[in-house]
């Protein structure tokens, strides 16, 4: 405040002629009050100076605009100087990308001589005047010219004048080549970690004579380690069938362009085995340190043996690639460990206040047969058990009928609203048929417990359940009930299931393997067999699939509008919208596989008027999952589904054509 008050002081000290010839007019007039002569000679010399004052401030002005003008002068002079010798490119482009002008430094970058009247856009590689247009950060990506890497600064400007509806684009070259080239050589340097599990090692073993199996194991560790080698590697095996690989990410590229053909490789290794070797691979890149980078890897192959193995999954800090997994999943012969997760899961029950079991989103019957097997395990042991399920569908309608026909169950089955007040920190949560945290009944359980268990089949995606107290998770299996029925085998002594539960589970199992013909191993008829002697009525389990006459017309007009594509796939369409729809839609692509040479069917519907299905079934030669995977869904490689949002049936069709041609270029490439 001092400051200000100063500055007021000193302005009022500077000299002002107004002033003057103000006081020197009030004394006039005092003069000419008592002197009319010597003051009509003060008026004379006071218009006198008056004159002499706008005579002097005139030319003083006037030498202050030639002073201003020989100073814009200079600074037009200095301005031009600048630009015609600016130590980087510049280039003048009009507003269609003519080159209109560029200084010297541009031309030695582009070597070339005949610039002016060009498009910049056919002059240099990788330019789009329409992103320059767009962008409102005036910084462009970067640009490759002649092996120089440069960055981009740009200014528009309007022209005036007869032009004024013109503008001219300034576009500065900033030169990044060192700093690209030290970026990229830091970039090769970065450390990769591969983890390689072998998907059937005992199996495989097993399977063959004795004689044989130390060149089985001896030629899987040789071609392990000739691909490691290629990529000049670290590798060490620290399980029979498990090696940990290091190597500079300069090779990755090559690596992914190559599909990582050391699946291939291994897939090839025939020492009169009967089944396929294949290897699950995780590699982990872009982690802040070595431990990171490991847990990458060790997580991405994780995810490999989720979705059944043979396949190679790229984890790149959040983004997640997949290549490969197109080979069928490797049942299990041994129970060990569905009989450790029985015991284990017992244990978690009897610890628990109560169960809460839920499936996901439509139910079927798989996903509600697998959750009355959960309800029964823990009823027998004297725990409190709801199942959530927020509505109904026609795929379980015959099956919630006989629920609710049962005084048991009228109020076991609660809304994910009711589910909230029962479920507490001491409650033990189920997941059954799904890994998909927003794909449950109801997501929000999944915060209000510590306690989650996951029991699904289904090949695994980016998006799962994380921090779970138990994981049973097997893509060989049929279904969950078959996962489920082997657990209630091997929780308590004696079996102790109604038939009803016993009907459900069979019929989850039924459906899942079209009446036992896909996907059926050993284990999922000593499965059946365990529920058939435990009171299931093959009889009672086909009246759950009954369908009304409609349904059967319309399933019928689904299989008469089916196009061939490729000689071997179907593709049809569904045009009604109904609560029937999804799943006329998906028998109708189990009907389409019993055409001669068909082995893959698709069928597209509407769930409503902005949200498209598409239900994929496969003989196995083709994989659904993979193809469906890409538009958003997921499944198993011989059932698989997806949905697509804010599109018509031609669109999603046209999609998904599109999705199936490059899966068959992969499988070329492959």
């Amino acid at each position: 405040m001092s400051s200000i008050k100063k500055s007021k002081f000193f302005r009022m000290l500077i000299p002002d002629t107004r002033i003057y010839l103000i006081i020197i007019f009030i004394f006039i007039l005092v003069v000419f009050y008592y002197n009319k002569v010597i003051g009509v000679m003060s008026i004379f010399l006071l218009a006198y100076l008056i004159y002499h004052n706008l005579k002097i401030s005139d030319i003083k002005r006037e030498e202050w605009t030639r002073y201003i003008e020989k100073l814009s002068s200079d600074m037009d002079s200095a301005t031009k100087y600048a630009v015609l010798n600016l130590p980087i490119p510049l280039t003048i482009i009009e507003s269609d990308g003519i080159i209109a002008w560029y200084n010297p430094k541009f031309l030695e970058v582009m070597d070339r001589s005949d610039l002016l009247g060009r498009d910049i856009q056919d002059i240099v590689p990788n330019f789009d005047l329409s992103d320059i247009l767009q962008d409102e950060n005036e910084l462009f990506e970067l640009i490759e010219i002649k092996e120089r890497y440069f960055r981009i600064v740009y200014s528009i400007v309007k022209l005036s004048g007869e032009h004024a509806s013109d503008y001219i684009i300034m576009i500065y070259w900033i030169e990044v080549t060192k700093y690209e080239e030290l970026n990229k050589k830091y970039e090769n340097g970065q450390m990769v970690v591969g983890i390689i599990h072998v998907d059937n090692y005992d199996e495989v073993m097993q399977d063959i004579e004795e004689a044989k199996r130390p060149l089985i194991a001896a030629e899987i560790e040789h071609k392990i380690n000739l691909w490691s080698y290629e990529i000049n590697g670290l590798i060490r095996r620290y399980a029979k069938d498990k090696f940990i690989v290091v190597f500079n990410h300069k090779h990755l590229e090559e690596l992914e362009a190559k599909k990582f053909d050391i699946l291939d490789d291994i897939r090839e290794i025939n020492q009169n085995n009967n089944m396929p070797i294949t290897l699950s691979v995780g590699i982990g890149v872009y982690g802040e340190t070595p431990l990171q980078t490991w847990e990458f890897a060790d997580g991405a192959k994780d995810l490999a043996l989720g979705r059944g193995g043979d396949q190679v999954v790229l984890k790149k800090g959040d983004k997640i690639s997949f290549y490969g997994g197109k080979a069928k999943a490797v049942e299990k012969r041994t129970k060990v460990k569905a009989r450790m997760i029985s015991h284990a899961l017992r244990q978690l029950i009897d610890e628990s206040v109560n169960v809460i079991v839920m499936g996901h989103k439509m139910a079927d019957l798989d996903a509600l047969g697998a959750s009355l097997g959960i309800y029964r395990a823990a009823r027998n042991r004297d725990k409190e058990v709801y199942i959530v399920l927020n509505e109904t569908n026609p795929a379980i309608e015959m099956l919630l009928d006989r629920i609710y026909k049962t005084d048991e169950y009228r109020d076991v089955i609660i809304h994910c609203d009711e589910a909230k007040f029962n479920i507490g920190k001491k409650s033990l949560l189920v997941v059954v048929d799904t890994y998909r945290p927003n794909f449950t009944e109801c997501p929000e359980l999944l915060k209000l417990t510590d306690k989650v268990v996951v029991i699904d089949h289904h090949r695994r995606g980016t998006e799962f359940i994380e921090n779970t107290v138990l994981t049973y998770h097997e893509i060989y299996a049929s279904s969950t009930c078959e996962l489920v029925t082997e657990i209630l085998s091997y929780m308590d002594d004696k079996i102790n299931i109604p038939q009803m539960e016993a009907e459900a589970l069979l019929a989850g199992i039924s459906m899942d393997t079209k009446n036992f013909t896909f996907k059926t191993g050993v284990r999922t008829f000593e499965a059946a067999s365990l529920l058939r002697r435990a009171g299931a009525d093959m009889a009672s389990v086909k009246r759950l699939f009954e369908n009304d006459f409609s349904s059967i017309i319309a399933k019928a007009e689904i299989v008469k509008r089916a196009e061939i594509i490729y000689d071997t796939i179907a593709i049809s369409m569904f045009r009604d919208i109904s609560k029937y729809s999804q799943l006329v839609a998906a028998q109708a692509a189990d009907e389409l596989l019993n055409i001669k040479g068909i082995t893959a069917s698709f069928v597209l519907g509407r769930k409503n008027d902005t949200i498209i299905f598409i239900s994929g079934r496969s003989m196995g030669d083709i994989n659904v999952q993979v193809i469906l995977e890409k538009l958003g869904g997921g499944g198993h490689m011989t059932v698989a589904g997806a949905q697509i949002e804010d599109s018509t049936l031609e669109g999603a069709r046209e999609k998904l054509e599109k999705t199936i041609e490059e899966y068959f270029e992969e499988g070329e490439e492959e």
